[in-house]
């Protein structure tokens, strides 16, 4: 792999562990960002996924959708079926909890939805760098 390529993949890595971290740091049990935290939760899933377009020279596609964007990422590679319950749970949370709505204005994720959206995206994070060679991974 030329040396572009790697730092391309590896700068998406790097933002994806960011995110999976800041929402790690959200995670106190008195914490009253989950909002934030389920946030970064799917940003770190999406960008987890981007590192692995990246890799394969695919397109990447401008959307919060993890869920396509695993669709997309199991055409090159069919193990990416594995992980989409998980991209399920990340990808409504791209806005599900940014802005407030008429119908429900203090709409805010529960403890349950924070724990099990930082679960998806670990996973998810986890299985993009099995995949991927080491030399793209974060240091």
């Amino acid at each position: 792999m030329d040396e572009a390529k790697r730092k391309w993949v590896s700068a998406w890595l790097r933002k994806a562990l960011s995110d999976l971290q800041t929402a790690e740091i959200l995670a106190r049990p008195d914490s009253e960002h989950l909002d934030t935290g389920v946030y970064h939760c799917q940003q770190a899933a999406e960008k987890a996924i981007k590192a692995f377009l990246a890799f394969t020279d695919s397109p990447i596609k401008k959307t919060h959708a993890v869920d396509e964007l695993v669709a997309l990422a199991f055409s090159k590679e069919p193990a990416f079926d594995t992980i989409r319950a998980d991209a399920d749970t990340v990808s409504p949370f791209a806005t599900q909890f940014r802005y407030p709505s008429i119908s429900d204005c203090d709409l805010e994720p529960t403890e349950s939805d924070f724990i099990e959206a930082l679960a998806s995206a670990r996973r998810i994070y986890d299985f993009v760098l099995s995949i991927l060679p080491a030399e793209t991974h974060p240091v």
